[in-house]
């Protein structure tokens, strides 16, 4: 497991987000700035637990995202942001945090 990037939510637009259409979602920054920090907005009918939409979350890159999760407190199944990743969110103490899997021949440079 490693550092991946700071997820932190944000309700501010930002000139360069993309919006993910099937997760109702923006995403910006990430790939962006050498310290890996993504900002996230959510639109009000986004499906995902408060705990994400509004505290900062940390990511780790993991090789097996099943394994990862075992026996954790998942809060958000794996499910797949884009193509070649895949993405878990578990509770931890009160804090989300997120596994990333990442499949290198498949994703764009900077994931």
């Amino acid at each position: 497991m490693k550092y991946h990037h700071l997820g932190i939510p944000t309700k501010k637009e930002i000139p360069d987000e993309k919006y993910l259409p099937h997760l109702k979602m923006y995403v910006s920054g990430y790939g962006k700035n050498e310290y890996g920090i993504e900002w996230v907005r959510y639109d009000e009918d986004a499906d995902f637990p408060d705990i994400v939409k509004e505290l900062p979350h940390v990511a780790f890159e993991v090789d097996d995202l099943k394994a990862a999760i075992e026996g954790k407190n998942v809060i958000i199944k794996p499910n797949s942001p884009s193509p070649g990743v895949l993405v878990a969110f578990i509770e931890e103490n009160g804090a989300p945090v997120e596994f990333i899997q990442i499949d290198r021949s498949m994703v764009e440079e900077g994931i």
